[in-house]
């Protein structure tokens, strides 16, 4: 687990495999190891060099002093691809790591062969500001919700009603989200802070990267409409939609996400 200094913060990332490089980037509040789970398995065995990153404040990187911005966010992911060698490296991320990547492709292009986008969004709707504003609010008041509630409101918020429909299944994730946290930390409240943004799709048209847009069709945290619009902008993007999964679609559904990841890779 190795840990390096990055623009003056200590950053944990994670590398498995050999090959070509491929960095995955993780949304709000989570940490790089959830692409352990099924993500990096997949690509370490078509031969790819997998590196997972833990965002600022969450798990073993450092916050760092001032307001976090998505450019703290988007220059440490340089600085780790310069860290492990170089680019240009292929780049994986999801909603809040889409955001990142977007970023990333537009700052950094000449460091990104190809991306692909979960979650992709230019702007968030007034119910997602307000869901992101109420979160901070939870945690500025120190208000910590029962963990067997956080976990059902956790499952309504981010799997597909057909994966809830799985009694048997759906014990399992109310179980994983209520041994996974109590709330929101001090990391967690400054990436859900990053909700508040302009509209950044007109500056999307000027990505030139190869991007694969993969939208979930029951997400309800970053609808796919939302997703759908950032690759109608971006020129060089495919979008495709996967059914009956919600924002974490990449574990309800890995194994369709996984072959669309790498049969976008093999084709560039």
């Amino acid at each position: 687990m190795p840990v390096a200094e990055l623009n003056g913060v200590r950053i944990g990332y994670d590398l498995h495999g050999d090959g070509d490089l491929v960095l995955l980037v993780m949304g709000t509040g989570s940490p790089g190891r959830v692409w352990n789970l099924h993500q990096v398995p997949s690509l370490v065995e078509a031969g790819y060099r997998a590196v997972t990153i833990d965002n600022r404040g969450i798990a073993r990187s450092e916050l760092g002093s001032g307001e976090l911005t998505i450019d703290h966010l988007v220059g440490d992911a340089v600085a780790l691809i310069d860290h492990l060698g170089g680019g240009p490296a292929s780049v994986i991320g999801t909603s809040l790591g889409a955001r990142v990547v977007q970023e990333l492709l537009l700052a950094r292009p000449d460091l990104v062969s190809q991306a692909v986008l979960m979650a992709a969004h230019a702007r968030l709707d007034p119910v997602q500001r307000a869901l992101s504003a109420g979160e901070r609010a939870l945690h500025d008041l120190g208000t910590t919700l029962p963990p067997r509630y956080r976990a059902a409101v956790t499952a309504l918020h981010n799997l597909s009603p057909s994966t809830r429909a799985d009694e048997n299944a759906i014990k399992d994730w109310l179980d994983v989200f209520e041994l996974s946290g109590a709330g929101a930390d001090a990391g967690t409240r400054a990436q859900l802070a990053l909700a508040e943004f302009p509209d950044r799709l007109e500056a999307y048209r000027a990505i030139t990267v190869p991007t694969l847009v993969i939208g979930f069709a029951d997400d309800q945290m970053i609808p796919p409409r939302l997703s759908r619009e950032v690759a109608d902008a971006v020129g060089s993007a495919r979008y495709v939609e996967v059914e009956d999964c919600g924002h974490y679609g990449y574990l309800e559904r890995p194994a369709q996400v996984n072959e669309l990841i790498l049969e976008f890779f093999a084709e560039l």
